[in-house]
């Protein structure tokens, strides 16, 4: 069982940065892949950007790819993603999830609670 905590949304203007942090607890989160997923009102829930185990691979969404970045830190058992250069496209719920890695939602089997991040214009 792994529980995950996602920090670090919240308000930011367009062109601006924030980072997301999720803490892992539980199993050893360095066993699985990580993922960052995103839900705006009214939609599905969409991938972000995943991470391997070692960290060592990394994959995007074409829409995310070169603004933001997903990294971890296994010793923290902790996970971020540096959102660069936001728009108002990427206001959303933002979760992060443990498991096989990869850009589905089945490929994870443990999820945050989620946190908001809101890009005005």
């Amino acid at each position: 069982q792994v529980r995950m905590v996602e920090s670090g949304g919240g308000w930011v203007q367009a062109g601006g940065s924030l980072r997301l942090s999720c803490a892992a607890s539980g199993r050893t989160s360095s066993s699985y892949g990580m993922g960052w997923f995103r839900q705006a009102p009214g939609k599905e829930r969409e991938f972000v950007a995943a991470i391997s185990r070692a960290g060592l691979r990394t994959y995007y969404a074409d829409s995310v790819k070169g603004r933001f970045t997903i990294s971890r830190d296994n010793a923290k058992n902790t996970v971020y993603l540096q959102m660069n250069s936001v728009n108002p496209e990427d206001t959303a719920v933002y979760y992060c999830a443990a498991g096989a890695a990869g850009s589905t939602v089945s490929g994870y089997d443990y999820w945050g609670q989620g946190t908001q991040v809101t890009v005005s214009s």
